[in-house]
């Protein structure tokens, strides 16, 4: 019974491995598939998604996003593969066709991983408005700040009054 467990799990890091290994993969082709997008090779009506699955693929990999089963994050990736794959069951090469399997397999996988898409976008819509909250400065924050500018202002004038007035004493 133990030894059955510990295949298990051998079998478990090793698909994980496997799935790590081909997310690096991707990360590195990501160029390649923003240039499928960029080029209009029948893809854009998935633009959205594509990078939006990108950014998921992205944030597991970092380690910044775990809230997904593992069918999901497999599909993303089988999904991605096969889109920067340039030899699949109809190759890149061939104009307009060549994409239509790209495509068909695409919306295959983002049907497969709809809802647990949602919940990423949900959650990184989040993380950005966090962020953005952080890093907009608040009323007291704006009013400390004029506050101290204008003190400053104040000191300016100040000096440059008292210039002028050792200016005149010396002459």
């Amino acid at each position: 019974m133990a030894d059955k467990e510990k295949e298990k799990e051998k079998e478990k890091e090793k698909d994980n491995k496997s799935l790590m290994d081909s997310i690096r993969l991707i990360l590195g082709k990501e160029d390649k598939i923003k240039d499928q997008l960029d080029n209009g090779r029948g893809l854009e009506r998935y633009t959205k998604d594509l990078l939006l699955l990108m950014s998921l693929v992205k944030d597991y990999y970092q380690g910044n996003y775990r809230n997904i089963p593992y069918k999901t994050i497999s599909a993303a990736v089988v999904g991605l593969l096969y889109v920067i794959n340039p030899i699949d069951l109809i190759p890149d090469f061939i104009p307009f066709i060549g994409q239509i399997d790209d495509a068909l397999v695409l919306k295959f996988c983002l049907k497969l991983m709809e809802k647990d898409l949602l919940k990423y976008k949900t959650w990184k819509d989040e993380q950005s408005a966090s962020k953005d909250k952080d890093s907009k400065p608040t009323n007291k924050k704006l009013k400390d700040k004029n506050k101290s500018t204008a003190k400053a202002d104040k000191d300016e004038e100040s000096k440059a009054e008292d210039d002028k007035v050792d200016t005149k004493k010396s002459t």
